[in-house]
């Protein structure tokens, strides 16, 4: 199966060609560990941890290296304000990361390089540019001379004369040029340093990307990936550094996903509007985070929202109701019928369409829209069996079958319900909630069900009626059906 896919680079939908077939080499921009990470980090981690898990569906053998930059302006000045140094600041925040990622199901890249550990291989990139003419020494400090790269802006599709006129720079007397920007930064007193040919110092942020990209994945790759807000300048200037080098093609894909707003404005921690990765999943179901990002095309802006929280949040209970089903229509009584269920043909279409629809430029909305479809036709069975008071073996093994296709999709691919085992996720969902003092014992609610039950069939249909409504006024819906009573939380 080929993959379309949207290069930033040519603004064109392509078909993905690996350089060294089935080999796949990617790499993604990591997070700045000064603080914890937001939702906006969360997102572009897991678009492109459900890329890298559907290139490996497909049978490529991704190698894929995501990075720490850990050693940054934000960084120190946060070192500063905590009398620290910055190393401490960047430990911390790197472990935080790996507790997030951990608990939103994105896999650990297959390198994980940090700046402070490629000092050598940077000052390597620099001293090469310096060589071939594209960079110069200023007073401790080193810059790229963006007029020596004349492709300079193709990326971003700017020529030089509007980002002179309009782009965000970093303005230095040091600088021949207003849009130059530093490779080498001259130590100052009480930051970090290395030493260098220009005097002690530390790197610029736009070298350290190439130069770990070169020592970990070679001179070109098949896809670098971030958000759409590193277009420019941090990937313009990855690409005029790493191609003025090498004379080569830097990445043949360039693959940015949409950014995360709140309220129409872009989350950021500059802006105090950042949600914590940690304040949602210690409220959602990590698949539901999942989720809410899956529901968006990863080019697209997602606005987050708390409320959108909870409407995926129901669209999350409605799939796991789906599967849980399952286990309910099993302890109805069977009976025989001819001819092979219609439920078999649905799934192989689900099936098709769903992995057709990450084919075409990754269209998780689409894919998730054929097994919410599949999901629709699993309701009517359920309520027929329920109506009936009994379901046809042929109905059974096929709504068996596609609960098994469903799930087998969404976490292989997806990543999702990987904790999830029949019979057991609400009870983990209560019990967490229990442990949070929300609601009580579900071994008590169990017991007040059994003891209504009791009740309904001595007919002591007030008894029954007023242990219904308590439960309900303590947030606990009872569904009766043919196979027992079922409850879950309101």
């Amino acid at each position: 199966m080929s993959l379309r896919i949207y290069n930033t680079l040519t603004g064109k939908l392509e078909e993905l060609v690996p350089l060294n077939p089935p080999h796949l080499l990617i790499y993604t921009c990591g997070v700045t560990v000064y603080d914890d990470s937001h939702v906006g980090h969360g997102r572009s981690l897991i678009v492109f941890d459900v890329l890298r898990r559907f290139l490996e569906h497909l049978g490529y053998r991704v190698r894929f290296v995501r990075n720490f930059t850990d050693v940054d302006d934000k960084i120190i000045n946060r070192s500063k304000q905590e009398c620290t140094d910055f190393m401490t600041i960047a430990n911390r925040y790197i472990a935080s990361y790996y507790i997030d990622m951990e608990n939103i199901r994105v896999k650990p890249a297959d390198v994980e390089p940090r700046v402070t550990e490629h000092i050598q291989e940077i000052i390597e990139v620099i001293k090469g540019l310096i060589e071939k003419g594209y960079a110069y020494e200023s007073e401790g400090d080193v810059y790229f001379s963006v007029s020596s790269f004349p492709e300079y802006g193709k990326l971003s599709k700017r020529n030089v004369e509007e980002l002179e006129a309009g782009a965000r720079v970093e303005p230095s007397e040091k600088k021949k040029n207003p849009l130059d920007f530093a490779l080498w930064k001259s130590a100052k007193a009480g930051e970090p340093a290395w030493d260098s040919p220009w005097g002690p110092g530390r790197p610029g942020w736009h070298t350290e990307c190439v130069a770990m990209i070169f020592k970990h994945l070679g001179q070109t790759i098949d896809i670098h990936a971030g958000g759409l807000d590193l277009v420019f300048p941090h990937h313009e200037n990855e690409i005029a550094q790493a191609e003025a080098l090498t004379g080569k093609p830097f990445a043949r894909y360039w693959v940015h996903n949409g950014l995360v707003t709140v309220g129409g404005q872009k989350m950021s921690k500059s802006l105090g509007n950042y949600i914590t990765l940690k304040e949602v999943y210690s409220k959602y179901h990590p698949d539901i985070l999942r989720l809410l990002v899956l529901f968006t095309h990863y080019r697209s802006p997602l606005d987050f929202s708390w409320e959108k929280m909870e409407e995926t949040k129901r669209a999350y209970e409605r799939l796991i109701n789906a599967l849980e089903d399952l286990e309910l229509l099993k302890k109805l009584p069977s009976y025989e019928e001819k001819g092979t269920h219609p439920l078999f043909e649905s799934v192989k279409q689900m099936e098709e369409g769903f992995f057709k629809a990450l084919s075409d430029d990754f269209n998780t909305p689409q894919a998730l829209a054929t097994i919410y479809g599949l999901i629709g036709e699993l309701g009517k069975i359920k309520n027929k069996a329920f109506s009936d008071g009994r379901i046809s073996r042929q109905e059974l093994e096929a709504y068996e079958f596609a609960v098994n296709s469903i799930i087998r999709s969404l976490r292989g691919v997806f990543g999702l319900l990987e904790d999830y085992k029949p019979e057991c996720d609400v009870k983990r969902v209560v019990q967490k909630e229990l442990e949070a003092g929300t609601i009580f014992d579900s071994r008590l609610v169990d017991l007040l069900v059994e003891v209504r039950d009791m009740t309904r069939k001595e007919k002591l249909f007030s008894v029954a009626d007023h242990i219904r409504d308590r439960l309900k006024e303590l947030g606990i819906i009872l569904e009766d059906t043919p196979a027992g009573t079922k409850w879950k939380k309101q």
